[in-house]
């Protein structure tokens, strides 16, 4: 019993400090207002005239503000990468491909098979097809030529490294 009576006085007690205490968000009372000190004095009772303050008129450079100069931008120029030439079953393929305004804008294979009639034959059907799936996909992420499958893999490695060097 004696317990039980500690704890209901006790919660009873922690009760009401808590619903006593008053939060800062509450407010003060009254507010305590403590004026700044000014640089012109007021005029007071022993001082009946008051001195009159000089009008400042601000000189014509104070009124002019300054206009930032636009700094030229500089107009993009295109750059030409040249891809590593990648060494395939029939013979090396390598890529040349210009950027202008970060776009793919023109491809040349200066470098790709020809030993055998077969190769140009080849080549001449291929390169085209990858040169404009290049400009069309703006990256190396191209479809390859079925038939000029060993070239289009050596076209594609010289086209991702040449691409690594003008976007990076």
């Amino acid at each position: 019993m004696k317990r039980i009576s500690l704890w209901v006085l006790s919660t009873v007690t922690v009760m009401v400090l808590l619903f006593s205490y008053h939060t800062s968000t509450s407010g003060p009372d009254r507010e305590l207002v403590v004026a700044a000190p000014s640089a012109d004095p007021l005029p007071t009772a022993a001082d009946p005239t008051p001195t009159p303050r000089p009008t400042v008129t601000p000189s014509p450079v104070e009124i002019e503000t300054a206009t930032p100069t636009p700094t030229p931008t500089p107009e993009p120029v295109p750059q030409t990468f040249t891809g590593p030439a990648v060494d395939t079953r029939w013979g090396p393929v390598q890529v040349t491909i210009t950027i202008f305004d970060r776009r793919i804008t023109d491809v040349a294979v200066p470098v790709y098979p020809t030993k055998s009639r077969k190769d140009r034959r080849i080549n001449s059907r291929a390169l085209p097809i990858l040169i404009d799936e290049t400009i069309q996909a703006q990256s190396a992420r191209i479809e390859m030529v079925s038939g000029a499958t060993v070239t289009s893999r050596g076209y594609i490695a010289s086209l991702q490294a040449a691409l690594d060097q003008g976007l990076a």
